[in-house]
């Protein structure tokens, strides 16, 4: 097997960097925990003896990676990783143009809303916009969600090329787990989503919610994402869906426009052999 053809997983066995994976397991946990932690715990949750880590977690601190608490003897990550990563975020002109025009429809629909991506295999949540209403549905602004289980995931899906989407779903845990009806029920789903232009639920995640998205964006350019608003279902089991579709489809079109996300016509070709491929 040459070079080219080895998988991620094969290729980091083969060029494993054991104290770089150390300060990565170190920095990925306490992201993931989002509490300090001591050494001692630390070691016991991924699995490493505490002296292994000692000058690891040093490093680290001199680094300003992360700050250990003097009184309870806590390791929690700093904001470096945070200000390196929007250094050079590609969303950050995206955000900065969505902002007015999430707001503004928040307040037109009196609901709240927020922007997604894709981001290494799953579905990043931007930005959000919460409804004036005392009563709302919000999304947590950084967490990620499994593209096939949300609205947000199949619209951004469908934007992919065949090749694109394909790969994708290849690495994902549950369409490896899927048989081919629930696969062919899944890319069903995922080709009314193209078709239709935007995706809905009514109960899906959790009983009493409902939600709605639209592409920002066009199939073909090199960023996409979803604008999506979630809402509750009224004490008559209703979701005003059909009123939210025009001032979402409007919101999705001028943020595209704002943040110059149009289609160029030298994506047109790229597109119509996408879409040839897909019927």
């Amino acid at each position: 097997m040459t070079e080219v053809n080895l998988s991620t997983d094969e290729r980091r066995r083969k060029y494993a960097v054991p104290a770089l994976e150390k300060g990565l397991d170190i920095l990925e946990h306490l992201a993931d925990q989002a509490v300090p932690m001591t050494q001692s715990q630390l070691a016991r949750a991924i699995n490493r003896q505490p002296g292994e880590l000692f000058r690891m977690l040093a490093c680290l601190e001199g680094r300003d990676y992360v700050r250990r608490d003097i009184t309870s003897g806590g390791y929690s990550l700093t904001l470096k990783l945070f200000q390196l990563a929007r250094i050079h975020s590609p969303y950050e002109a995206l955000v900065a143009a969505a902002r007015p025009f999430m707001r503004a429809l928040a307040d037109e629909v009196r609901e709240s809303c927020h922007l997604t991506v894709l981001q290494s295999d799953q579905v990043l949540v931007l930005a959000q916009e919460e409804s004036p209403n005392p009563f709302r549905l919000s999304v947590e602004v950084g967490s990620s969600h499994l593209p096939l289980r949300t609205n947000s995931g199949r619209l951004l899906l469908a934007a992919l090329t065949p090749a694109e989407r394909a790969a994708m779903l290849e690495r994902l845990p549950d369409w490896q787990s899927m048989d081919d009806k629930a696969r062919k029920a899944k890319l069903k789903r995922i080709g009314e989503v193209k078709a239709q232009g935007h995706a809905r639920s009514i109960g899906e995640r959790f009983l009493g919610g409902a939600d709605i998205g639209v592409l920002i964006g066009s199939p073909g350019a090199p960023l996409n994402a979803a604008l999506t608003i979630a809402t509750l279902i009224d004490a008559n089991g209703e979701a005003p869906l059909e009123r939210l579709l025009e001032p979402l489809s409007r919101t999705a079109a001028a943020i595209t426009r704002a943040a110059g996300l149009d289609l160029d016509t030298s994506s047109l070709s790229r597109v119509s052999a996408d879409m040839k491929e897909d019927k």
